[in-house]
């Protein structure tokens, strides 16, 4: 699979996720635009608010996540990449305790991290808690993800993804952060970890050298 293909891939990762609170607004601007009763009307706008606010904070994660956020620095500040994350979540049914205490990592550390806890909140199909966290340990940096929620599944697909093992023309939208997350602990030569499956209990993790 070439760049360009995998681009599309991920950009269409980003479409799905997008389609729900663009749709919304959408769908919010044509009902104001026929609504007249004054109390409708406001619950249209505060629609309108909270789907243009999820839309944000999602590209805000993208950015930092798939995109080049940072430019060409090094390091990525962890407050940024905190935001980012809760951004996503919002105040859904997943709950994040940050556990990073650097102000700044390297912008491929933020990249996994990012995507490793997407991975991980996206396998709380009935929410629960996320705890991320990254800790310089000599040379290394160890990054840890652990889900824990009353529904937890992480798709088969998307652990073919993560352990490298699905050829590059079955690769799909889905799976697609989970290939980022290979090929960029890969190229870090990192290998990643991830638990078998426990009730209730996911964890992702790998070390990578600080430079």
């Amino acid at each position: 699979m070439n760049s360009i293909e995998f681009s599309s891939l991920l950009c269409s990762r980003l479409c799905h996720d997008l389609v729900g609170p663009v749709g919304a607004m959408s769908n919010g601007v044509e009902l104001l635009a026929e609504e007249t009763d004054p109390e409708m009307r406001e619950r249209c706008l505060e629609l309108l608010a909270d789907s243009a606010r999820q839309t944000a904070n999602k590209l805000k994660f993208f950015r930092l996540a798939f995109g080049a956020a940072g430019g060409f620095a090094e390091a990525v500040s962890t407050s940024e990449a905190r935001t980012a994350l809760e951004g996503l979540f919002g105040e859904g049914k997943v709950a994040v305790d940050w556990m990073v205490a650097s102000p700044s990592l390297p912008k491929v550390a933020v990249k996994l991290l990012l995507n490793l806890a997407m991975t991980a909140g996206d396998a709380l199909l009935r929410g629960g808690r996320l705890n991320v966290a990254a800790e310089h340990r000599g040379p290394l940096i160890e990054l840890a993800v652990r889900a824990e929620g009353p529904r937890l599944h992480l798709d088969t697909e998307v652990r073919a993804a993560l352990d490298g093992r699905t050829a590059p023309e079955a690769l799909t939208p889905r799976a697609s952060a989970g290939h980022l997350i290979h090929m960029l602990a890969t190229e870090a030569d990192a290998p990643l970890m991830v638990s078998e499956p426990e009730p209730g209990v996911l964890l992702l993790g790998l070390a990578m050298r600080a430079a």
